[in-house]
């Protein structure tokens, strides 16, 4: 009676094998038709990377290479400078000179985004990072800087939304840039509506 009960599994065996196949079968296809057609990503996306300024065009960086500490994949690399009244890149005594992020070893995990006390560091929604060149995806200061909205000034300048730079840590509602969810984190201005 064993061996009969063992025929009847090696019978249905092989539809049970199938039963996924035939359950998918008779479900309507969903094709995505991406490049052409691009689905709106989450809001708290983490794609690429966003340095962020203040409201006059100075950098929130202040080159504390804290990000690059907290980085698992040991893929930012950032050399901090000092600010002199001459030349005023930031608001703070220092600056990110240079500033890379290597997107070949980028896990996209955000613990640079937590580490970073000033918020210059931020996470866009952009996502269309592939490339046929190592070096191109080594993304460079100049890359990761957010552009300069209108009523900013290019950097190095004088600071203009206060005599140091507490004015610029405390005034927190008067930056277009931190904290407007209409501009934070998106590399074009005019894409502000998308």
């Amino acid at each position: 009676m064993a061996e009969g009960g063992g025929s009847i599994k090696s019978f249905f065996a092989p539809i049970a094998g199938f039963g996924v196949t035939f359950k998918t079968m008779f479900k309507p296809i969903v094709t995505e038709q991406y490049p052409e057609e691009k689905v709106p990503t989450a809001p708290r996306y983490h794609g690429r990377h966003v340095l962020n300024r203040h409201a006059d065009g100075l950098e929130k960086c202040i080159g504390c290479e804290l990000c690059a500490w907290a980085c698992p994949a040991d893929a930012i690399y950032v050399e901090g400078a000092d600010n002199t009244e001459e030349e005023r890149f930031s608001p703070g005594e220092r600056y990110g000179r240079v500033y890379q992020i290597n997107y070949l070893r980028c896990i996209f995990c955000g613990l640079c985004i937590e580490a970073c006390p000033t918020r210059a560091l931020t996470m866009s929604n952009e996502y269309e990072l592939a490339d046929d060149s190592r070096e191109d995806l080594i993304f460079t200061k100049d890359q990761l800087l957010a552009p300069l909205l209108p009523g900013m000034e290019s950097p190095p300048h004088p600071m203009r939304l206060g005599d140091d730079e507490k004015a610029y840590y405390l005034g927190g509602g008067i930056s277009p840039v931190a904290g407007d969810p209409n501009v934070e984190g998106r590399l074009h201005a005019d894409r502000a509506d998308s």
